[in-house]
Order: C-alpha cells, then structure tokens, then sequence
C-alpha cells in the first residue's frame, strides 16, 4: 500500500488541494448538525453554540435540541417562530483543535512567509539574476493587466466576468510554482534557468498582489505593506547573517502548506467547488496564467536577448500557496479600518470574495499543475526544431 506522501505527491497540487478538501468537507458536514454527532458532543461537554432554526406557527418543535433551546422569537408578519438553538461543532471543541482550524490561518503563513525569505539568497549569479527579474515583472504585469482589463470590461473589481475579483486573478496568474518550476528546469533548462527560482521565489505570498491592487488604486496603509514583508525580510536577514538557518527554515516552506491550506478548508464548503461559476473562473484562470504569464515571459526574455526563453514557459503555473493570499489581502484590509485608512464597508467586500476567491485559485492550481509539464514538452520540442538546444547554457 502507498505511503499517504507518496499518493499526495502524485496528485497535481495535493500536498495543499487535499488538505483544503479535508477542512472543507469537516466544515460541511460539522454544520450539517447531525444528530448523533450533536448527541456525542453534548455527552463529551463540547462548548456550544447557538444558531437560529425557523419553525411555522403550528409546527412543534422535535429535534435532538428541544431542551437546549435559548430564546425563542415570533415573528408578528408570519407567524413563524425563531429559535436559537444551542449546537455543538468538532471546529469548535476550543484550544488546539480550534486554533488548527480557521483561526490559525494567519499565524501559519506568517510561518510560511519567514521560512520562504529564509531561502532567499544574495549570492545569485548575473545571468539567473536577470532571468528571475525578467520573469517575475513579466508575470505580474500580465496578471495585472489581466485583472485591469476584466474590471474594466465587467466595470467592477470584485465581481467581474466568471465572478472574478481583481485580487483573485492577481493572485492566481503572479504566484508560480515554485516546486513545479525548478523541476521543469532542471529537465529542460539551463543552469540559470534553474538559478533563477531564487529571484522568482519573491512572488510567493500575499506582497506583490497588494503591491498591484495598489497601483490599481486600492488603498491599504503603509503599515500593512510591511506587516505582510516584515516576516519574509526577517527570514532573509537572519539567512544571510547564518545560512545554516536557511537549512534549518527549508523543510517549513514545504511543511506549512498542508496546515494553512486545512485552516482555509475549514473556513470553506464543498458546495463552493461544484459551482459552475467557480469552476469555470478556476479553469479561466488556469488558461491565462499559462497562456498570457507563460507568453509574456517567453517575450520579455527574448527581448532582453535570451535566446532560450524555456524559464519563462517554466514558470506559467498557479502556486498552491497562492491560496492564502485572499485571506491574507483581507486580513491587511481589516487593518486599515482600525487606522481609519479603509472604510468597514471595503473591508467586508473583501472578507466576501475570500471563499470563492480561495476555491477559483484552487482550482487553476490543480490544472495548471496537469497542463503545464505538457505544454513545456511541446515548447521544448518546437526549440529543438529552430535549432536551440534549451539545456545548453550559451553565453
């Protein structure tokens, strides 16, 4: 029988898609409020809840609860009468259980984002250097340009075409893959092909959607922008006063990623994912972000008279990680209202897409993990045919 690490490895993206499903499918069914668990948690002393049940004038009122009811309400338009129930849920069992659900969330990638600074090094050489610059300013252009051009078609940034937001195909199209990309190089690129991923890495988190949601004309204070680059600018100093703290730091750029992702789960439904229209804005996302990122990539490296362009095609993927970026925008969103920068009412927009935002990244994670490898066997072949051989390294 397969290793559990084994079979998440061999699905695309499962070291953060079934994590998240995992959370998703424990919150679905903890609200279902089934009636044995509701007895069992009760039994236990679980803490509870309450949460409100409307029941017509006549009706009686006969479920597992009847003695927990809290207040009751009628309603002198209809009749009906509103209870509040008391309710008991595995997600709220207090402590530790509760805090590895969605109230950690913004702890873990805290976690995540000091272990990926970490890996950051000075010492890149000149030519990878370039290539990762050119690479990751293509890729964020494209994305905002994107993201720019749906808004303006849809004329809003929170729910344009497919139900798109700005934030999420920001997100979904800058954020590569990292794990994903240094493979592919290392198959069908050069040495600064695959040097490159120390300078590609700085997509990675929530900081380079701010910064483009901000030059789109989104307001977040000063304060956030640093909160969100403090944890990263820690990890690279300490780094680089001892490397060995990179070593120490690598397995946690890795190791995070299934706890945040089940956190983000448990905040989630499954319903959410067999939306249509989260399904196709997911599948919309995943072809621009190999298309239009992969395209602009190819041409910004050949204009800065590469050759090769392979790392670029390398690159066009949606990172798994790119999922906490929604929670993590709306976090520094709460931010700003407490300093009186971002109005309560901006700040709930953004706690509502955060949901569907989360599912639609998801999903151009899991499929551009699946097409990408064969689209860069494709490239590679049609190189080979003008007569470039993508694994020499040429001066």
């Amino acid at each position: 029988m397969a290793k559990l690490t084994d079979s998440l490895g061999k699905i695309p993206g499962g070291l953060m898609v079934i994590p998240l499903l995992a959370g998703a499918f424990l919150n679905t069914v903890d609200r279902m409020y089934l009636t044995p668990v509701q007895r069992f948690l009760r039994v236990i002393g679980a803490p509870s809840e309450t949460r409100e049940v409307i029941i017509g004038p006549e009706e009686s009122f006969r479920e597992l609860w009847e003695n927990q009811v809290v207040s009751e309400t009628t309603l002198a338009e209809t009749g009906e009468r509103v209870l509040e129930i008391a309710s008991f849920r595995f997600l709220n069992l207090g402590t530790f259980s509760t805090a590895l659900a969605s109230p950690g969330i913004l702890t873990l990638i805290a976690m995540f984002l000091f272990c990926v600074g970490a890996q950051m090094d000075f010492h890149v050489g000149k030519r990878s250097l370039k290539k990762g610059l050119v690479i990751t300013l293509a890729k964020l252009g494209a994305a905002m340009v994107v993201a720019y051009l749906i808004a303006k078609i849809s004329g809003s940034m929170y729910h344009g075409f497919l139900g798109l937001s700005a934030m999420a195909v920001i997100a979904a199209m800058e954020n590569g893959n990292g794990g994903m990309y240094v493979a592919l190089t290392g198959e069908y690129g050069n040495r600064s092909d695959v040097g490159a991923i120390s300078v590609v890495s700085l997509n990675d988190g929530p900081f380079f959607t701010l910064l483009a949601l901000g030059m789109m004309g989104e307001v977040f204070p000063i304060a956030a922008f640093l909160a969100v680059l403090l944890p990263m600018g820690l990890g690279f100093t300490l780094a680089q006063i001892d490397p060995k703290i990179r070593q120490f730091t690598a397995p946690g750029e890795k190791l995070t990623i299934p706890f945040f992702a089940f956190a983000l789960g448990t905040a989630m439904n499954l319903g959410t994912f067999l939306q249509m229209e989260v399904l196709g804005a997911g599948l919309f996302l995943a072809l621009c972000t190999i298309v239009v990122t992969g395209g602009a990539a190819v041409l910004a490296l050949r204009l800065f008279r590469e050759e090769s362009p392979m790392a670029g095609i390398c690159e066009a993927s949606t990172a798994g990680n790119a999922t906490q970026t929604p929670v993590a925008v709306a976090g520094v969103m709460a931010a700003g209202v407490e300093t009186g920068i971002v109005s309560p009412e901006k700040a709930a927009i953004y706690q509502d897409l955060v949901l569907d935002a989360t599912a639609q990244i998801s999903i151009s994670v899991i499929t551009t993990a699946i097409i990408l490898p064969f689209v860069v066997i494709w490239y590679d072949k049609k190189l080979r045919a003008k007569g470039i051989d993508p694994r020499k390294e040429i001066p």
